[in-house]
């Protein structure tokens, strides 16, 4: 299947889809603390993207019983909110949805701290948030999905202060736009030259997830919640893009804070 290309048209749509979710997550993530729950967190998303005009785009997706996944410590991504899971002091928390304004999608993912950071996790979710940073900094018309993938894996799986990472490697990032899901399918590991060659107005949710030790999972009962096997934290980053003439445009930057 041919990978779609947008005009400026679908751009401008993208931003505004973009910047909802960005105050979206922006609003739950200034109410994670210990104490609150995870169904807390998840009203605060969709509340905020109902009132921008937007519909909270992850809830009804195949199924998702919610407006966000909401994924703690060793559960790294597609967690089920619930009002029993309520935060304790260092959890690392993941709040990942996407956004649906007059159309469009946006896909976003942060990886929070439930009060004071433990020393491990603060390094994951930094590292998480470097390797996305990195992967995005390789994308213009000409680069592939292969230079992206080996820029992720290469800031990601670096080891420090004596702690592995290592990239989720059977879970993804893809194409967006009117649709959830498109292609193409975007690994975050690769080697530099193969897979698709990128082009002006593609459009990609690029959403690295990084685990401190092996990145083997599993996926639990309620058939979302997809764990590390040996318990080892995990963290993850988010944001939708469109490839521009010289580089890329990241539609779900955080909202710039007023004066």
């Amino acid at each position: 299947m041919a990978i779609a290309r947008h005009g400026p048209d679908a751009f401008a749509a993208m931003r505004r889809a973009g910047r909802l979710a960005a105050e979206a997550l922006a609003a739950a993530g200034a109410a994670v603390r210990p104490g609150v729950t995870t169904a807390e967190l998840d009203a605060i998303v969709e509340e905020t993207i109902r009132a921008g005009g937007g519909e909270p785009a992850t809830k009804g997706m195949r199924g998702f019983p919610a407006a966000a996944c909401i994924s703690v410590n060793h559960v790294a991504c597609h967690g089920i909110p619930s009002p029993a899971k309520r935060l304790v002091e260092g959890d690392l928390v993941k709040i990942a949805f996407k956004a649906k304004l007059d159309g469009w999608h946006a896909g976003i993912c942060r990886t929070f701290h439930a009060g004071r950071p433990t020393p491990r996790g603060r390094l994951l979710a930094e590292r998480a948030e470097q390797a996305l940073a990195a992967g995005l900094a390789v994308l213009r018309p000409g680069a592939t999905l292969g230079d992206l993938g080996h820029a992720i894996q290469q800031a990601a799986e670096t080891r420090v202060a004596g702690v592995a990472f290592a990239v989720l490697r059977d879970l993804g990032g893809h194409g967006i736009g009117r649709e959830f899901f498109t292609e193409p399918h975007v690994h975050h590991w690769g080697r530099p030259g193969e897979g698709d060659v990128l082009e002006e107005g593609m459009f990609l949710s690029v959403q690295p997830i990084l685990v401190a030790g092996k990145a083997d999972t599993k996926t639990l009962p309620d058939g979302w919640s997809i764990v590390t096997r040996n318990r080892g934290w995990a963290a993850q980053a988010e944001h939708t893009v469109g490839i521009t003439a010289d580089g890329a445009e990241v539609f779900t930057a955080a909202p710039e804070t007023p004066c």
